[in-house]
């Protein structure tokens, strides 16, 4: 019997990708711990109670996961004082499911036989005078077809001569007619980046593969993400693992540069494999840096992550062609990096079947990109505010006459780096022995939740094979 502070493996986090390890390193027999720093699951693809939700805790979460709000309609002291929020259910930001029926999640939750109940949509685009869905055509798909087939399933010797031609150059050598307005909105939506110049040819066309295989391009978990997080804790549990709230872990053990273990409230947990999902930037404040080498300390230390304005508008009523759609939008010279924004605007979650909003209650979620300094900066903030607004009423001229309330989250952490040519996420391996690094900061296929479950799957492989 292994002692109680004693584990094979300690995960830092409970977010997707430390539940998506702990999922499966459990189903191959190995002991394992997580710990959370927080009362609740999910990380930053968190799913908050609106019934239980109070203005201090949600103002506290924000903060601690690069958050706040710097617009609300009405104020957010109006919107908890008259518990506007009751009977919803609130992402602590914008997060959808790339790949939808043939997402890495729902192959990953199939090994269990843990069906997930997922909404899944088709995207639209929003034009000056209204809009188009779908994004695409059958005419315009038959022009694209061969030119996108032979791009998507390029060999990977191909992709990675791609990876540093940026999008810009391969916009100018394929982008006629519709094909440019595509690799625009669709390269920037995938990476969460504007800036063209930063976005990899090769990592754009490795995330589309999926999407070819005949998936709608987006998904959302019926009931909120907090459904996802939860169906990978009852996996764990029932094979033996444990997941520890309210346990912040404050140092990793590291003697003669191998983890050992970790110290969660003045205790020592030791194990043999020590796995953080936390961000990466913030690797060092629970790890003494000098037992790392220089050079990795000054990379990790200066890697990026993607921004973002977030909003949710609650609307009591929603123009019926709108709902169960999902809906993207360029703005061209907005003073931004990259200079042009994407953003989407999701009616999945208007549906009631998705279970956030009570009967006849309607939520929208949507997002905007822009760069973590971004996010900080109130005059920006509020040119994308407008944004939003603008291709809300686009695709719904009344909608505000309709509103209940809206809150509009910016966030400097969307995803934990950003996947560009110049921000090279870092290896799951590290320097020191037995610590592992998964979650959407590092280096695995896909952007977001799909990297941060594609690392999790990469993780088991490595440690299946070095035993």
């Amino acid at each position: 019997m292994i002692d109680g502070k004693k584990s094979d493996i300690c995960i830092i986090g409970a977010g997707i990708s430390g539940l998506t390890a702990g999922a499966l390193l459990t189903k191959k027999g190995y002991t394992v711990k997580i710990f959370e720093g927080e009362s609740v699951i999910g990380g930053r693809a968190l799913s908050l109670n609106g019934d239980t939700l109070s203005m201090e805790t949600h103002t506290k979460l924000l903060s601690r996961y690069n958050m706040n709000i710097p617009f609300s309609d009405p104020s957010v002291e109006s919107i908890f004082n008259k518990k506007l929020l009751k009977g919803y259910t609130l992402d602590l930001g914008f997060h959808a499911v790339g790949g939808g029926a043939v997402s890495t999640l729902r192959s990953v939750l199939a090994q269990f036989d843990e069906p997930i109940d997922m909404l899944e949509s088709n995207t639209g685009f929003i034009k000056e005078n209204g809009f188009d869905i779908p994004f695409l055509s059958r005419s315009d798909k038959i022009r694209m077809i061969p030119q996108i087939v032979r791009l998507v399933f390029s060999g990977e010797s191909t992709m990675k001569k791609l990876d540093n031609v940026p999008m810009t150059e391969t916009i100018k050598k394929y982008g006629k007619g519709k094909m440019k307005i595509t690799l625009e909105v669709f390269s920037r939506a995938i990476s969460t980046v504007n800036d063209l110049d930063s976005i990899s040819t090769g990592e754009m066309f490795r995330a589309q593969k999926i999407l070819v295989k005949g998936s709608k391009p987006v998904g959302y978990p019926k009931n909120g993400l907090h459904s996802i997080s939860q169906t990978f804790v009852d996996i764990i549990k029932r094979n033996g693992g444990e997941v520890i709230l309210n346990s912040p872990v404050s140092k990793i053990i590291i003697n003669n540069n191998e983890a050992t273990g970790v110290i969660v409230h003045n205790e020592e947990y030791s194990c043999k494999t020590v796995v953080s999902t936390m961000l990466v930037q913030h690797l060092f404040t629970i790890s003494d840096e000098k037992q790392f080498p220089a050079k990795y300390v000054q990379y990790i230390k200066t890697l990026k992550g993607t921004g973002g304005l977030c909003a949710y508008y609650s609307l009591d009523r929603i123009n019926p062609q709108l709902l169960g759609k999902t809906f993207l939008f360029i703005e061209r010279d907005v003073g931004i990096e990259g200079n042009d924004a994407v953003g989407m605007i999701d009616f999945m979650t208007a549906l009631p079947q998705s279970g956030l909003a009570p009967p006849s209650h309607h939520l929208v979620q949507a997002y905007i990109i822009c760069t973590p300094a971004e996010a900080r900066n109130k005059k920006i903030l509020e040119k994308l505010k407008e944004l939003l607004d603008t291709n809300l009423k686009r695709l719904m001229p009344d909608c505000f006459s309709h509103l209940r309330w809206a809150l509009y989250p910016a966030v400097w952490h969307l995803d934990g780096v950003a996947k560009t040519i110049n921000d090279i996420k870092p290896d799951i391996r590290t320097p020191i022995k037995n610590l592992y690094l998964i979650g959407d900061c590092v280096k695995a296929p896909g952007i977001g939740m799909n990297c941060a479950i594609n690392s999790a799957i990469m993780l088991e492989d490595i440690l299946q094979s070095d035993s």
